[in-house]
């Protein structure tokens, strides 16, 4: 920059004034002969020292400004940081592509040619293949349900509509606490979320056979519990009937279901069918997961009871889960029918029917709830009864008539349905329990209603239609059928 040593060259000194970069002299010595020794001091505008020591460099003509250097340092970063930005979108974008890659891959297999492959998540001859749970502290929100939600989750009537996936599972963690079985059974809360969300993550997303049909399931039998008095001291049932009979097993009962019934799995020849030689394949198998769930630690909630009280749990889950195969409704009711007239809440055998047909109440209860929130789920049945006729049709298996797009209707479909199944079953369960007439009993007898009269139109304009295909059939005033005008607005 400048020198006030004679062993140094003379040199130049550029300013750098508003812009304009001034050449002012060749040395410091210039303005300052008689103080050689001076030290000379620079700042720039915005107060940074300048050095002038004697050993740097001439300056070059561009001057060298901090500013430039802030603002490029500061551009180079944001480029940096936006490039870490693209790569973290690029890991996410990797792994949803894995995902449908793999969801992609699932519904190829259970739609391709081969009758013997119906997947399941599991193959239980290879050991090697288990249940993974989430080994992290579980982490889905914790609701606060108001009272209004505590009070509305103890009846038939819940609308299971309204609710996400983890405001489910935090019902669901409420009524083990409710019922008081986190307490009675020293169960630890985390493994209880953990054991859920296990739960969750292993039912398939079908139409009818997913997690919201578990909960509907499971929270049909908590209400059934409080509206029949069950969780109360004076009650026959005792704190291990409510844990392993009435709410496990409704919670585990349709685990990792493929959404092909038994009927298909038998005809199919599929390695579910194979593996069960046949008898309620699927059952055996939702059975067989839950207990692959619980055999892990982090999700075992059993893993503070004794092993005797264990070994009845285990006995009662399977026994439960097992009646939920609808090729033994008939069996199963005319048993109890014959049980329930001197019914013995101390008789073992008694008490293990009931438990049975309990079960098989609130796993086909829908009907009981309010036709807004029933309904829907008679589609969802229908779209997987479809989804299996298709495949059978493809595959050259026989078609049930119930499953069959180009026969059934959703009255028809129901109808039979509540007169044979449900409202029989209801009934008979109502003998033990009077309560239940007017919340489980009396809904059935309106939706069969409901669907009755909803056949009876679809039959008159069955009937018409064909009259109103021919030419000059068609009333002249609206008046003069009255039945036609009615359904001409109906269906407007």
């Amino acid at each position: 920059m400048g020198s006030s040593s004679s062993s140094y060259a003379p040199k130049a000194i550029y300013l750098d004034v508003d812009g304009k970069v001034q050449k002012v002299g060749k040395t410091p010595a210039l303005f300052f002969p008689h103080c050689r020794n001076t030290a000379i001091m620079m700042v720039d505008p915005e107060g940074a020292l300048v050095s002038i020591d004697p050993t740097m460099p001439t300056n070059s003509p561009k001057a060298f400004r901090i500013n430039e250097l802030k603002t490029e340092v500061t551009n180079r970063l944001a480029m940096l940081e936006k490039r870490v930005e693209l790569e973290g979108l690029k890991v996410v974008e990797i792994e949803k592509c894995k995902n449908d890659l793999k969801k992609l891959r699932d519904e190829m297999t259970s739609r391709g040619g081969g009758r013997v492959n119906c997947p399941c998540k599991y193959n239980f001859s290879d050991d090697g293949k288990k249940v993974t749970p989430r080994r992290d502290v579980p982490n889905y929100p914790k609701y606060t349900l108001s009272q209004e939600t505590v009070e509305a989750l103890k009846k038939p009537t819940f609308d299971v509509w309204h609710w996400e996936h983890n405001e489910m599972l935090s019902c669901l963690e409420y009524m083990y606490h409710d019922l008081g079985l986190v307490k009675e059974f020293n169960m630890n809360p985390i493994t209880l979320k953990r054991w859920l969300l296990a739960i969750q993550e292993n039912y398939r997303n079908n139409p009818f056979h997913n997690f919201r049909h578990c909960f509907c399931v499971s929270q049909m039998m908590y209400g059934m519990i409080h509206l029949c008095n069950l969780q109360t001291e004076s009650s026959s049932f005792s704190r291990l009937d409510i844990l392993h009979v009435l709410i496990t097993p409704a919670v585990c009962h349709d685990l990792d279901h493929p959404g092909y019934n038994n009927t298909y799995q038998i005809n199919a020849r599929t390695e579910l069918a194979v593996r069960y030689n046949d008898i309620s394949p699927l059952e055996n198998h939702h059975c067989a997961v839950a207990f692959q769930i619980l055999s892990l630690p982090e999700c075992n909630i059993f893993a503070n009871v004794d092993p005797e009280a264990f070994k009845q749990i285990r006995q009662a889950i399977i026994t439960l889960i097992l009646a939920t195969d609808m090729a033994r409704h008939g069996e199963i009711l005319d048993s109890f029918k014959h049980k329930v007239d001197n019914f013995d809440f101390t008789n073992e055998e008694h008490v293990t029917c009931l438990k049975m047909v309990l079960i098989k109440c609130c796993d086909i209860s829908n009907e009981v709830r309010p036709t807004e929130v029933a309904e829907p789920w008679v589609d969802c049945l229908l779209e997987e009864y479809f989804m299996q006729s298709d495949r059978e049709k493809s595959e050259g298996l026989p078609v049930a008539p119930f499953m069959d797009r180009d026969k059934v209707t959703k009255p028809t479909a129901q109808i039979g349905f509540i007169k044979f199944v449900l409202i029989p079953m209801f009934e008979t369960v109502m003998k033990l329990f009077p309560q239940i007439e007017e919340i489980m009993v009396q809904p059935l007898r309106d939706s069969r209603d409901h669907y009755e009269e909803l056949k009876q139109i679809d039959d008159a304009m069955t009937e018409v239609e064909p009259i109103l295909s021919q030419p000059g059939n068609r009333p002249v005033h609206p008046l003069q059928n009255s039945q036609l005008t009615y359904l001409q607005l109906f269906f407007c």
